[in-house]
């Protein structure tokens, strides 16, 4: 089981961050290099049907061996990390023993459980982290070290009894796009399970509704000796656009199942300006209601000044994949007894966030999401509990032996 770790802190150091501004798919050949690699590995430990198709997604297939009118269940995990940090030369270490104090790192970067308190229910452990110049990378490579150990120990056990079982790992998930030319037909799943989740325990039917914004804000720039009534400042326009939406919607100040306008970034100076915001809510009408505000504050402006200042471009980019769980709970129920089998405690809770399963189920794949044991992703504070990545291996192997004993 301790292979796990030896994956992890390999994959970790490939350099495999997908890029929001690339035309290609996948974004970016690092990542491709990196599934390379992967095809290589898996066909050594001995899985069946490995391939790469043209996309750049990585499938393969342990036969079954005793229960072969069960359901195929799928895993699958995504191997690129957060263009939101650097992950490059990633060094990852193991504090062993945690012991309750704060984690000094590289840059002055420090996990200080007064401001991640979450840490100090992994003391006594070891963890894993990065040096503090980096992200470290465990969403979701810790997902493809478990799937991919989880695969070696079923398939060197003859005690494991299982049906057909297919592993998939994708590419640009961080950027919204992981399943844009995923086969699910040829894939040939009845479900799956997405390894991208974070602490141990959690288990996710629910997730964000999602959209994200281009704003573009134009200006007229004239001498500012000479501006009086002519002057237009876009950066002044983005300000105001940015002050008409409601502070509270902020994700600094929501939780749970409250949703949020997110600004990534502004551009620009007084001639033009770009914005681009994320929209999330997981109540559907509320979803709507937020992208419907942001339409009405971008035709308010251009009413003021009576002509089109601000030019809005709203893009859907996934759905709470609750509305296609629901009708086949039973494989929520299997995950759940999983972790249960396993000593876990299932912590039932809605994402706040998405994940490849939100886009694989309304293609027809019901996807919920289970634990891979990361903790501050997309960030240099972020870190991994050993045993929690033990734990998450553990899960995999008694959901297939569950689905095991499932028949149609």
């Amino acid at each position: 089981m301790e292979k796990v770790v030896q994956r992890f802190i390999k994959y970790a150091k490939e350099y495999t961050t997908s890029d929001p501004n690339s035309t290609t798919y996948p974004s970016t050949n690092r990542q491709i290099t990196f599934m390379k690699k992967l095809v290589v590995e898996l066909k050594e430990i001995g899985l069946s049907e490995v391939e790469m198709d043209n996309y750049g997604y990585v499938t393969a297939t342990i036969p079954a061996n005793g229960f072969e009118k069960s359901p195929v269940v799928g895993f699958v995990a995504h191997v690129d990390t957060s263009p939101d940090f650097s992950g490059e030369n990633i060094n990852p270490q193991i504090i062993e023993n945690y012991n309750g104090t704060p984690v000094e790192l590289k840059n002055g970067v420090t996990i200080d459980p007064k401001d991640f308190p979450e840490i100090l229910n992994y003391t006594g452990q070891d963890i894993i982290t990065a040096d503090g110049t980096t992200l470290l990378g465990a969403d979701d490579k810790a997902g493809v070290a478990e799937i991919v150990t989880a695969a070696e120990i079923i398939l060197n056990s003859k005690d494991i009894k299982h049906g057909k079982i297919r592993l998939a790992f994708t590419p640009d998930e961080e950027i919204g796009k992981g399943t844009d030319n995923f086969d699910v037909k040829k894939f040939g799943a009845d479900f799956a399970y997405t390894l991208d989740g974070g602490e141990i325990g959690e288990l996710e039917f629910e997730n964000f509704n999602a959209a994200g914004a281009k704003i573009k804000v134009h200006g007229r720039s004239v001498h500012p000796g000479a501006a009086k009534d002519k002057m237009i400042n876009a950066l002044l326009l983005a300000h105001k656009l940015v002050g008409m939406l409601p502070p509270s919607q902020r994700p600094e100040h929501t939780e749970k199942y409250e949703g949020f306008f997110h600004l990534l970034s502004v551009n620009g100076n007084v001639e033009s300006a770009e914005l681009h915001y994320i929209i999330r809510d997981h109540d559907f009408n509320k979803f709507t209601e937020k992208k419907n505000l942001l339409k009405k504050i971008v035709q308010l402006i251009n009413l003021e000044y009576g002509k089109t200042l601000v030019e809005l471009e709203l893009t859907d980019q996934y759905f709470n994949m609750r509305q296609k769980i629901e009708p086949v709970m039973y494989i929520v129920d299997i995950a759940q007894k999983a972790m249960e089998q396993a000593g876990v405690e299932p912590k039932i809770k809605a994402i706040r966030g998405g994940t490849d399963g939100a886009r694989l189920s309304y293609d027809g794949l019901p996807c919920p999401n289970v634990f891979a044991g990361g903790h501050n992703f997309h960030g240099p504070f972020e870190f991994v509990p050993i045993p929690s990545m033990l734990k998450s291996v553990e899960v995999i192997l008694n959901i297939v032996q569950l689905v095991g004993k499932t028949e149609y």
